[in-house]
């Protein structure tokens, strides 16, 4: 008769214990069912699922085990029933949930982990995919990150979402949940707003107050962001602003220019990973270009900031790049380079980034404003641009 046994080993970390119980178990053609391994800190915790065909052949190999790690060793025997339950629960749905801070606490720990488990979630591993924080406390650009797979089928994933960022709001964190499937380890296209998302500025009211109407400007600017104004409309109400600016100021604002928290990282890593990149800008080509060759982007699709006799004539340039035209260029782009959709990344802050966010496979609002957060399937608004990394499952020590 088939007998079928759990195994478990929690004690100290001790070099060539796994080999010595999984030699155990060969010694008498034992069937391995399922096995998992962690340590921590010099402490290791092993269990194995195991089934022999007779309790004689499972007891010598339980004499070999509590021979090789004494009473670390606990052995719980499973009825066939119950493995069986065990086992095709896990065939159910996988998800990751990433939680990112500028440092781990037991209340972030708790919540998410709460929230998971009302919605029908059951969290079956823990990692921590950022560095082993030392002992001091957490600098301004400290970053920590634990993914946990969670097995189940949320019922309602939009309000899981939606708790999620309550409580990421509260605690100073970002939840996220994904699918655990192949395009989650499978994209290989980033796109990303420029202004407020791969730069700490927003460049037009930047040359706005080189031109002294910035008051002006900033507001428009602000109210188009929050999704209080149409983008297109509004942009060609503030470039109207900047009829006259002399053009000898752009060098010097394209210089300010300072890069959002992360970006180097992130760029570097996508690259070697193999993605192509691109920025979708609702700002100008002047400044992306710039961006571009900092960063080493592939593609760049800005709006014309329009010239003549050294100045800028204050007409808006068509095509206009504006949210209907971003969400367009990712799915031109994704066809170009054979990808589906579900094989795209896109970051940005702006109501104007929405419509790309919503038809990428991975929509991430960076710091973004409070309709845009509400709105998106995912955000960073505790880390930098690198943040988006984790969401991909990479370490820090891969990065």
């Amino acid at each position: 008769m088939r007998e079928i046994v759990l195994i478990n080993i929690i004690g100290s970390d001790r070099p060539g214990l796994l080999a010595a119980i999984t030699g155990a178990l060969a010694e008498d053609g034992v069937r391995i069912l399922d096995i998992a391994q962690a340590a921590l800190h010099g402490t290791q915790s092993l269990a194995v699922i195991a089934s022999a065909d007779d309790s004689a052949r499972l007891k010598a190999v339980r004499e070999r085990i509590q021979g090789v790690a004494g009473p670390q060793a606990r052995f719980t025997p499973l009825s066939e029933q119950d493995y069986l339950q065990w086992a095709n629960a896990g065939t159910d749905d996988r998800h990751v949930l990433t939680l990112m801070s500028r440092e781990i606490t037991a209340a972030q720990v708790q919540s998410v982990t709460e929230i998971a488990g009302r919605h029908g979630l059951v969290i079956e591993s823990i990692d921590r995919l950022s560095a082993r924080p030392d002992l001091a406390a957490a600098s301004a650009e400290a970053k920590a990150c634990l993914e946990l797979i969670a097995r189940g089928v949320p019922a309602d994933i939009t309000l899981l979402r939606r708790e999620f960022l309550a409580a990421g709001t509260l605690l100073d964190a970002d939840f996220a949940i994904q699918r655990d499937d192949l395009f989650r380890r499978h994209r290989r296209l980033a796109v990303f707003d420029m202004d407020s998302t791969l730069i700490q500025a927003e460049v037009i009211d930047e040359l706005a107050k080189a031109h002294g109407v910035g008051h002006l400007v900033s507001e428009i600017t602000e109210r188009a962001m929050r999704g209080e104004l149409d983008f297109r409309a509004s942009f060609k109400e503030r470039m109207a602003l900047l009829k006259g600016l002399d053009v000898s100021v752009l060098d010097a604002i394209g210089a300010s220019l300072r890069l959002t928290e992360g970006a180097e990282v992130l760029f570097a890593e996508l690259k070697r990973l193999g993605y192509k990149t691109a920025i979708l800008s609702g700002g100008f080509t002047y400044f992306a270009k710039q961006i571009q060759a900092r960063l080493g982007i592939d593609y760049v699709f800005a709006n014309e900031l329009q010239v003549e006799d050294g100045k800028c004539t204050g007409v808006a340039v068509e095509p206009i790049v504006d949210a209907q035209r971003k969400a367009d260029l990712l799915e031109q782009l994704a066809e170009q380079e054979g990808l589906t959709l579900e094989q795209t990344i896109a970051v940005g802050d702006g109501a104007n980034d929405l419509p790309m966010l919503a038809k990428a496979g991975l929509g991430v609002a960076l710091h973004a404003k409070p309709l845009v957060k509400q709105s998106a399937r995912y955000n960073i608004s505790t880390l930098g641009l690198d943040g988006v990394l984790y969401l991909l499952g990479v370490r820090d020590s891969q990065a």
